[in-house]
């Protein structure tokens, strides 16, 4: 007997579980449209020359690797909060809005996720169906019920506008709402400026709390239009939390950078609300890494480096936008019957293609073309090089 026959087999991670057998698939000619990074024309995904600038003058200035607080340095709080809800509404918000840095997005959504469970009366979280499949992992964690709200029509394949907003309707008083500030994962349906108004209206009026994950800033329409979601929430003096991450739109995926702001309705919760984030970092990560937050403080705080990072990510957004053309163009000059156009609409890196397990399962075995069971496929790892094979598999499935 051993003490851990307790133990079952975990099912595997619906994502990374690909990238694992995608490594192991001996096809040299195989493509990886599943894990969410963005690549570059020619398929590796770059370190930013402004991420290289920053790191050189870091390296040159360093004098310590001695613990970060636990809620991360005092500029990248005010500087991520500029980047999020803009220089005015962040200076309006001084004493309501709760900031730190956390190890990515993800570590961001958890510390959210724990506060939650442990600190609000509430303990149910709605996601939209479908969602980033890594949502209900982390909001189930600390034990919080999580249900779904309706989002994407899977028959038109575009944004259920009216049935997404008789679940808002629907959703009770001080339940957490997690809506996707843009690029949505992983369907690439948006919502508009004025839809956005009409969920800060509905929010205030059922009295839920809204928690934008905000994963892709600049990867949609721009760094301030896609950020219309958080503040659209704060101009309407509604609490929030906001989960902001820099893996994509900095290339920063390895170094864990992200960012936590909570939004308090009341300046005179703001002192609690800050101790019990530090107790949830405390005995979760204990305080967070320095090195990436170091480099998005060093470009947000030189006005050339954030120009310079502007035109960077903008050429990222324009590369996804000209191979969602590309692609559509592809398919339907090989013959392919079924209008895929829908893609040119969506935004950001992922796209649901309308195909099914059983196609998606028969491209990686038939084809070595990875992509996720539910059709999700990341629009960025299409390449010059392997578009007329991308399209060629999936005709054959089709």
């Amino acid at each position: 007997m051993s003490h851990f026959d307790t133990v079952s087999l975990a099912p595997a991670d619906p994502i990374l579980s690909l990238t694992e057998a995608f490594k192991a698939d001996p096809n040299p000619d195989k493509i990886n449209l599943s894990v969410g990074v963005f690549v570059d024309q020619s398929g590796v995904t770059p370190i930013l020359d402004t991420v290289k600038e920053a790191e050189k003058r870091m390296l040159e200035s360093s004098t310590s690797k001695s613990y970060l607080p636990m809620t991360g340095t005092p500029a990248y709080a005010s500087l991520t909060q500029k980047l999020c809800f803009g220089e005015e509404l962040a200076a309006q918000l001084q004493g309501r809005v709760a900031s730190l840095q956390t190890p990515g997005g993800t570590g961001a959504l958890r510390v959210a996720a724990d506060f939650i469970a442990k600190n609000l009366e509430t303990k149910t979280v709605w996601v939209s169906n479908p969602t980033w499949a890594n949502h209900k992992g982390i909001f189930a964690a600390p034990g919080l019920k999580v249900e779904t709200y309706n989002y994407f029509n899977s028959a038109t394949l575009s944004l259920d506008y009216c049935g997404f907003l008789e679940s808002l309707e629907a959703i009770p008083a001080g339940d957490v709402v997690v809506l996707h500030g843009c690029c949505h994962n992983p369907t690439g349906a948006d919502l508009t400026l004025e839809q956005w108004e009409d969920v800060a209206r509905i929010a205030a009026s059922k009295k839920w709390i809204p928690l934008i994950d905000f994963a892709y800033q600049g990867f949609g329409d721009g760094i301030e239009e896609d950020a219309a979601a958080a503040r659209i929430v704060a101009k309407a003096g509604l609490p929030a939390f906001v989960c902001q991450s820099f893996s994509k739109n900095l290339g920063l995926y390895q170094d864990r950078v992200g960012a936590l702001h909570v939004v308090t309705d009341d300046a005179s919760n703001y002192a609690n609300v800050v101790s019990q984030l530090k107790i949830s970092v405390r005995v979760n990560y204990s305080n967070p890494p320095a090195h990436g937050g170091a480099i998005v403080t060093t470009i947000l705080s030189d006005e050339k480096l954030t120009e310079q990072w502007h035109a960077e990510l903008a050429a990222m957004r324009e590369r996804i936008a000209s191979v969602r053309t590309q692609f559509v163009d592809a398919l339907k000059a090989a013959g392919v019957e079924r209008d895929f156009s829908f893609l040119t609409q969506q935004k950001g890196m992922f796209s649901f293609t309308g195909l099914n397990k059983e196609q998606a399962v028969a491209l990686r075995e038939k084809h070595s073309v990875y992509i996720v069971d539910s059709g999700r496929i990341n629009v960025a790892g299409i390449t010059d090089d392997n578009i007329d094979r991308v399209v060629a598999a999936i005709k054959a499935v089709l």
